[in-house]
């Protein structure tokens, strides 16, 4: 079986286009299959549009959390509840197109373990392309694993390497995609072209987008630590180099910059000198505070999202609480 999770939060305008794409690209899929649409706290018409589905089509799973926990932690419920043999991945506004999903499963069935798509081209305006380009490539470049450039959540994933994602990575903060990539297994990316939304507007704002690079970047390198060491080196080099050359004019009584170094001045110099360290020491102080934050976040256990309620298949003609 073949089970797709798909995070919703407020896409009342979507769902019914998108029951109508997923249904009808079902038949290529050769398989039986599962949605779970796993409802992220939220406030639209969503929810009710979700119960809906799940009364009138058994195909249907609706998992309705507690709050708004966040994109990642959605994801993860779905996969704790997902029972196929191969597991979907999939954003509700339509920009990862259901038409493609077979060509996935295709290449799951050839026997690899993750099929993940690879961003061709997107529908985002110029700004916002450049920024996803450079993260991906920054994280790869300073990763401390392989994590494939332009590659998305969108996925098809293995039993297998679900029930290590499951049980053997349960780290607090998730960032799906890397932790898919730490899995291994034999991996294999498929190239598509990203739609724009459906309707509505996207619910990743600037800020939740920043969220997820960090979690990126923190969860999968340590060198954010390394560059405060280069630069503590970098630093005291220079130092030591100053130092040298100002003794040097000293005894010899030679001029710098129109000065000898006896001469009552460089109060400029000293001014921008320890405002550069000055900010030079709170950035390394807030590298070392983003991972100290991530420790504190692990180290008190709390669940990545709470549930409030399973809505499965239809029992009588309609869909029944099992949770």
């Amino acid at each position: 079986m073949i089970s797709i999770i798909i995070p919703i939060f407020n896409e009342a305008e979507n769902l019914p286009l998108l029951r109508e794409r997923l249904t009808a690209a079902s038949p290529a899929w050769r398989d039986d299959y599962e949605i779970v649409l796993v409802d992220d706290g939220s406030t639209d018409e969503s929810s009710r549009l979700m119960r809906a589905m799940a009364e009138e089509d058994a195909h249907f799973t609706i998992v309705t959390l507690s709050r708004n926990f966040g994109h990642q932690a959605a994801v993860s419920a779905g996969l704790q509840c997902a029972k196929g043999d191969a597991v979907v991945i999939m954003d509700g506004d339509l920009q990862d197109p259901p038409e493609e999903l077979h060509r996935f499963l295709d290449k799951w069935r050839e026997g690899y373990h993750v099929v993940y798509a690879i961003r061709r081209n997107r529908k985002e305006n110029v700004l916002k392309r450049a920024a996803y380009a450079s993260f991906y490539r920054i994280l790869q470049a300073i990763s401390d694993i392989h994590i494939p450039l332009d590659s998305g959540d969108f996925c098809v994933m293995d039993r297998r390497v679900v029930n290590v994602v499951n049980n053997e990575l349960p780290e607090q903060i998730r960032f799906v995609r890397g932790l898919r990539a730490y899995a291994g297994f034999r991996q294999i990316g498929v190239a598509y072209d990203r739609a724009g939304r459906a309707a509505g507007e996207s619910k990743y704002t600037f800020r939740k987008l920043m969220k997820l690079a960090l979690d990126g970047i923190f969860g999968f390198s340590t060198f954010p630590l390394r560059i405060a060491t280069y630069l503590g080196f970098f630093i005291s080099l220079t130092s030591f180099a100053v130092a040298a050359v100002y003794l040097f004019a000293r005894f010899f009584d030679i001029k710098i910059l129109g000065r000898t170094p006896g001469d009552v001045g460089g109060f400029a110099t000293l001014a921008v000198g320890m405002f550069f360290l000055g900010g030079i020491t709170l950035t390394v102080l807030g590298v070392i505070g983003e991972y100290v934050g991530r420790i504190y976040l692990e180290v008190k256990r709390r669940p990545q999202y709470i549930v409030d309620s399973v809505y499965a298949k239809p029992v009588a003609g309609k869909a029944h609480q099992v949770l």
